[in-house]
C-alpha cells in the first residue's frame, strides 16, 4: 500500500505534541529523508520577516511545514523563498562580470603584488544539480551552454589588454551586499495571530541521504552453522551536519514522484534481530505498511559522512549449500528481439551449453532458526574459517526484502569440482499438428571427496503446454515452465540424466 509524500510528511510533522529539542531525521533508502527541526521565533502580531539559514542543500521547498505545536500562535506562511546559492568565489566572479577587480599575486621572491584585471567571463555554472533534477538533462545542458559557453568552467580575465583563461591571482572582492547568503536559507513572510516567542516545528523533505543494510556471514571450517552480523549504513550527502540527532530508518515501498531522468527503483522491507547479551543499538516496529527502525542513542551525522551501526547479531543459524546446474545458455543479444511464437520452431534455439554448477547458500528466516524478523534488502558477504582460524572470503550477493519465516537463497559463486554438460539428442517438429518433441542428455561429474546432491534445473522454454514423455530420473515441477531433477553423486562419480518433452499449441 503506497501513500503520497505530502500526506506522509504531514503525518510525520504532526506526530507528537512537544517541540523537537534536537533535530530528528527519518531516512529512506530511496535517496531522501524527512528532517524535523526547531525554529525559535519572536513574533509580533501580523506579518513577520523571518530567515532560517540551517537547512540542507537539497531541501524540497514545496515540502516545508512550519507550525507551533503548542497551539499558542496560529502561523501562516504568506511567502517563502528558498535560496541555495551561497557566496563562493565563482558566484562573486559572476556578479562582477564586466568589472575590474584587484588580484593578489606573489612573486618568486615572495613579494606580494596587486594586479588589476577585468572579468570578461566568470566560468561560474549555477545550481546545476537542482536544475537537472527538476527540468531534465536537456534544459540543464542548454543552461550550461548559455552560462559558460564552449569553455564551461573557465574564467576569462583581461589583464593589460590581453585575455587569459585563468585567474591572475587571488581575487579581492568588495564587501558583501546585504542580500548575500553563506548557507542555504529559507526566507519567510509569516502571518501570526498574535505576539509571542514560539519554538516552532519545521519539517521538510531533503535529498542527499540514504541508508542500506549489509550482512557479514561467517561459517566454521566444517559445517553449515552461520553467525550473522548486520550493519546499517547511513550516508549523508545533504550539505548539513546533524548534531546529536534522533535518527530513524524507514523501510517500505513509499510512493515518491521522481523526475524522469532521476527515477530510481524503490523498495524496502525492515530489519531487526533480538540479541541475548546486550540491548540492541537499533529497534524495529511495524509502522503502517512499512517497518521503522530507531537508533536507540542520539548520533551526530556529519555532512559527507558514512555512519555504520550494528543492528543484527545471530548465531547458530542453520543453513545448507545447494548446488544448481542450469545448463541452458541463451544468447539474448541474438534472440531477445523475437517473440517466443516466432522462435519456438527454430531448431538451434536453446542448444548452447553452460558447464558451471552454481553454489547457493540457503537458510530460513525463522525464530526457530535464531532469526525470524523482517530483513531489509542488502548485501550479504560470506566468510569461512580456515584451518589456521583465519577468515577467507567465499562470495557475496544481495537479497531482496525478506519477511519472517521466508527462505533466503543466494548465489555465492560456481563450484570448482563440479561439472555439468547438456546436449540435445533428438528434435522432431510436426507443423501440421503444431507439436515439437525434443530430447536432452545431461551429464554431471563430481570430483569432490564427498558425496553431493546437484539440482538440475530445466526450462521448458518452447511453449506453455508441455508433457514429459520419457525420463531416467524423477522430477518435480517448480514453475509453469520449469522442472527440477535432484541427483545424488558419490565422490568421483558421473551420472547421466535424459528426458524427452512433448510441446503442443
Amino acid at each position: 500500500m503506497n501513500h503520497s509524500l505530502p500526506s506522509l510528511l504531514a503525518a510525520l510533522a504532526v506526530s507528537g505534541v512537544t517541540a523537537f529539542a534536537q533535530p530528528a531525521i527519518t531516512v529512506y533508502n530511496q535517496n531522501f529523508a524527512v528532517v524535523r527541526d526547531t525554529v525559535s521565533l519572536d513574533l509580533k502580531e501580523g506579518v513577520n520577516a523571518v530567515q532560517f539559514a540551517d537547512t540542507t542543500m537539497h531541501l524540497e521547498p514545496d515540502s516545508v511545514i512550519l507550525r507551533d505545536s503548542a497551539g499558542k500562535v496560529a502561523l501562516q506562511i504568506l511567502e517563502q523563498n528558498y535560496r541555495n546559492d551561497p557566496v563562493s568565489q565563482g558566484l562573486l566572479l559572476s556578479l562582477n562580470e564586466g568589472n575590474i577587480l584587484d588580484f593578489l599575486t606573489v612573486t618568486q621572491t615572495g613579494e606580494k603584488k596587486v594586479v588589476q584585471g577585468k572579468v570578461i567571463r566568470s566560468g561560474y555554472t549555477p545550481h546545476s544539480d537542482a536544475v537537472m533534477r527538476r527540468y531534465g538533462q536537456q534544459y540543464y545542458q542548454s543552461q550550461m551552454a548559455m552560462a559558460s559557453g564552449a569553455g564551461a568552467g573557465q574564467p576569462i580575465i583581461e589583464v593589460d589588454g590581453k585575455l587569459q583563461f585563468s585567474l591572475p591571482g587571488q581575487p579581492l572582492f568588495p564587501a558583501l551586499a546585504d542580500d548575500s547568503i553563506l548557507k542555504p536559507t529559507l526566507d519567510w513572510k509569516i502571518q501570526a495571530s498574535g505576539p509571542g516567542k514560539v519554538e516552532a516545528e519545521l519539517a521538510y523533505i531533503t535529498g542527499g541521504m540514504t541508508w542500506e543494510a549489509d550482512y557479514n556471514i561467517v561459517s566454521p571450517e566444517k559445517g553449515d552453522l552461520l553467525d550473522i552480523v548486520g550493519w546499517v549504513t547511513i550516508d549523508n550527502q545533504s550539505g548539513k551536519t546533524f548534531k546529536e540527532a534522533k535518527i530513524k530508518l524507514m523501510a517500505g515501498d513509499v510512493s515518491k514522484i521522481q523526475p524522469e531522468e532521476a527515477r530510481m527503483a524503490f523498495g524496502m522491507a525492515g530489519a531487526k534481530l533480538a540479541r541475548d547479551m546486550a540491548a540492541p543499538a537499533v529497534t524495529e516496529k511495524s509502522f503502517d505498511e512499512y517497518h521503522l527502525y530507531t537508533l536507540e542513542r542520539p548520533a551526530t551525522l556529519r555532512d559527507r559522512e558514512t555512519k555504520q551501526v550494528e543492528f543484527v547479531r545471530a548465531t547458530g543459524v542453520k543453513s545448507q549449500r545447494v548446488y544448481i546446474y542450469d545448463g541452458l545458455k541463451v544468447d539474448w543479444n541474438q534472440w531477445g528481439g523475437y517473440r517466443m511464437q516466432n522462435i519456438r520452431n527454430n531448431e538451434e534455439f536453446g542448444t548452447e551449453c553452460n558447464t558451471k554448477v552454481a553454489v547457493m547458500r540457503e537458510f530460513k528466516n525463522s525464530k526457530e532458526n535464531n532469526l525470524g524478523m523482517p530483513l531489509p534488502k542488502g548485501r550479504l558477504r560470506f566468510y569461512r574459517q580456515d584451518s589456521d582460524q583465519r577468515l577467507e572470503f567465499t562470495g557475496e550477493n544481495t537479497i531482496d526484502h525478506t519477511p519472517k519465516d521466508e527462505t533466503i537463497r543466494v548465489f555465492t559463486g560456481n563450484a570448482f569440482d563440479l561439472v555439468g554438460e547438456r546436449r540435445r539428442t533428438n528434435w522432431r517438429i510436426d507443423t501440421s499438428k503444431n507439436t515439437i518433441d525434443e530430447s536432452f542428455e545431461i551429464k554431471l561429474r563430481n570430483h569432490k571427496k564427498e558425496a553431493v546432491e546437484i539440482r538440475i534445473v530445466e526450462h521448458l522454454y518452447r511453449w506453455f503446454t508441455w508433457e514429459i514423455t520419457a525420463n531416467t530420473e524423477p522430477f518435480v515441477k517448480t514453475a509453469a515452465q520449469v522442472m527440477e531433477f535432484r541427483v545424488q553423486l558419490k565422490p568421483d562419480e558421473e551420472k547421466v540424466v535424459t528426458y524427452t518433452v512433448h510441446y503442443s499449441w
